[in-house]
């Protein structure tokens, strides 16, 4: 091609070991192309040895939507990686927040094709996000914490690049989440379908009246209840929703998930937990049309109608998220719940 120089290099697959050739082709005399002018490519990842031995050499960066504040937290993870040779990818909302002009913005739906693992720089908000774009692919994730709680996300600013040393270098511990998938059923057909990490939650959308939930459980009544809502959560989602509206805690290693009446009629009707390998059906028993809304952690289903039918399951899919090496799930407890402290 005229104007254009062919280059090659090698990438490694961490987790087949099986070394690829890609072809590179740029313009003669240039650099790589610019963040703002090209469709992201593998190719333009620049891939050098690690300065360690580590399982991951691509690595993508998910930062807080629209939060111009992580700019410093960012931009410090990003030259840290960049030093230490791993390839890069950036989500597009966050790329122009990086202090590098070759710098590869990706949408953050299509980064996880091309990564080892991805660095979420937010909150538990940032994090489920990149659960979501995650997940289908089965790439671990680890969160820097800008939030205010952050359950997920471990890795505070001021420790990031000791334990990014440890975690790189192979010292952590791995731990799947599982997720639920939603389905809405009209009239026999799927008219949408959505997966959750913490929650799904069905409740009262635009109208001051309580709804009307009957819920079974692998097709056995449970129960018929005058509410808010209902949320339905995984043990990841304990700590979220479900906890501010009165649910149990359950350790992350459980196999259950908890079903928590927002605002029931009946004060009697408390939180219940089940088995996780069950499938969770909802409707409603009003007469007259109704405004209901379900929620898939963030992510709403509007304009649900009296005859749809909601089908929970837990989805076949589970997200990988890594741990330093010592972490300690009731230490995160007692630190972000302000547990064992003295009145002042």
């Amino acid at each position: 091609m005229d104007g254009f120089r062919s280059e090659s290099i090698s990438v490694v697959d961490p987790r087949t070991d099986i070394q690829t050739p890609v072809a590179l082709a740029t313009q003669n005399n240039s650099t790589l192309p610019n963040k703002n002018t090209i469709p992201y490519n593998r190719t333009y990842l620049k891939i050098t040895t690690p300065t360690m031995p580590t399982p991951f050499q691509r690595i993508g960066i998910i930062g807080k939507f629209g939060d111009p504040g992580i700019a410093s937290t960012l931009n410090e993870l990003y030259h840290y990686l960049q030093n230490r040779g791993h390839g890069l990818a950036v989500d597009s909302q966050s790329a122009g927040l990086i202090d590098d002009s070759e710098v590869v913005g990706v949408h953050i739906e299509r980064l996880p094709e091309h990564c080892d693992l991805i660095i979420a720089v937010g909150g538990d908000g940032t994090f489920l996000a990149a659960a979501r774009a995650a997940a289908d692919f089965e790439i671990p994730l680890l969160g820097v914490n800008l939030g205010r709680l952050g359950f997920l996300v471990d890795i505070s600013p001021e420790q990031l690049s000791s334990r990014l040393d440890q975690i790189l270098a192979g010292q952590f511990k791995t731990e799947q989440r599982q997720r639920l998938r939603t389905v809405i059923i009209r009239d026999g057909e799927i008219i949408h379908q959505q997966t959750a990490v913490n929650e799904v939650v069905v409740h009262r959308w635009v109208t001051p009246s309580m709804i009307e939930i009957v819920t079974s459980i692998d097709g056995v009544y449970l129960n018929t209840q005058r509410s808010d809502g209902l949320i339905v959560a995984t043990p990841t989602g304990s700590t979220a929703y479900s906890l501010s509206a009165g649910g149990p805690i359950l350790h992350p290693a459980l196999n259950a998930l908890v079903l928590v009446p927002l605002n029931p009629h009946t004060l009697s009707n408390r939180p219940i937990v089940i088995d996780d390998n069950v499938e969770i059906e909802i409707r409603f028993s009003q007469i007259r049309q109704i405004n209901a809304l379900v929620t898939c952690d963030h992510l709403e289903i509007p304009d649900v109608r009296i005859n749809d039918k909601i089908v929970i399951k837990k989805s076949d899919k589970p997200i990988k998220i890594l741990h330093p090496a010592d972490h300690d799930f009731f230490h995160t407890l007692r630190s972000k719940l302000n547990w064992s402290g003295y009145p002042a």
